[in-house]
């Protein structure tokens, strides 16, 4: 655990002492308050059905940005590692495969939910300024919380096994994005050919992004994404776990 504690530590300071971290949390932060103010400006000239959270969490805008951190900030993890030939130093160093890969992946996911807290300040500033209640219907809040957390451990793995793949950063980041937003839009497959009922259209509502928001935005909070977001995790770092290990033992 203590090499896992210091390589977390390690990481955690490599992404706040530089200047990307705080660019990617500004930016992502101003983005989605413009698209914020944008949706109050939406529903007060045509009235929703839904609440504002909800539509929100609902636009493609969101999650365009929303993948682009992904590539950030996991794409230098073990690529640049790589790239400055210190990935034989530690993977032969005696510590365990898996401390490195957790420590890394951790940091990663403790990175990406920092970029993301600021976001969720924009709705108690909205009830507070306006009064409304719009923004908070039952769990609303706390199921897109859960919803956008994992959503994002999945997709820090996605990007955790593609930088342990090259030692080419942009390639890294690349991947990441086209494998997550792959991800994404396979949810939409549910669109076509759609059955109630079917095995197709029920095993494709399993696998939508959006489906898991919608149900979750709307204070529905089940076990269902939990189990699959938490679980496909868990794949992609065995997958990247052996992948750092055939590397090992060619070193």
């Amino acid at each position: 655990m203590r090499t896992f504690f210091i390589i977390f530590l390690k990481e955690l300071r490599a992404f706040f002492l530089s200047p990307l971290a705080w660019t990617v949390m500004a930016l992502f932060t101003f983005l989605n308050g413009w698209l914020f103010a944008s949706m109050i400006n939406a529903m007060q000239m045509r009235v929703s059905s839904r609440s504002l959270i909800y539509n929100f969490f609902d636009s493609g805008w969101f999650w365009m940005g929303f993948f682009i951190l992904f590539p950030l900030i996991t794409m230098r993890l073990f690529a640049e590692e790589k790239k400055m030939g210190t990935i034989e130093g530690l993977l032969t160093a005696p510590v365990r495969t898996s401390e490195v890969l957790l420590g890394k992946y951790f940091a990663a996911v403790v990175v990406f939910l920092v970029i993301v807290t600021p976001m969720y300040l924009f709705f108690p500033l909205f009830q507070a300024v306006t009064g409304e209640q719009a923004a908070f219907q039952g769990g609303a809040l706390w199921g897109a919380g859960l919803g956008i957390a994992l959503v994002g451990i999945f997709n820090v793995a996605i990007g955790t096994l593609a930088s342990a793949l090259t030692s080419n950063q942009l390639i890294a980041a690349m991947l990441t994005f086209v494998f997550a937003m792959l991800h994404y839009f396979l949810g939409f497959l549910h669109n076509f050919g759609v059955v109630p009922g079917s095995v197709w259209t029920g095993g494709m509502t399993y696998f939508s992004t959006t489906e898991h928001m919608h149900a979750l935005t709307g204070g529905l909070i089940d076990s269902g994404p939990i189990i699959y977001y938490a679980s496909f995790s868990i794949l992609l770092l065995a997958i990247t776990y052996h992948v750092l290990e055939s590397r090992k033992w060619r070193v």
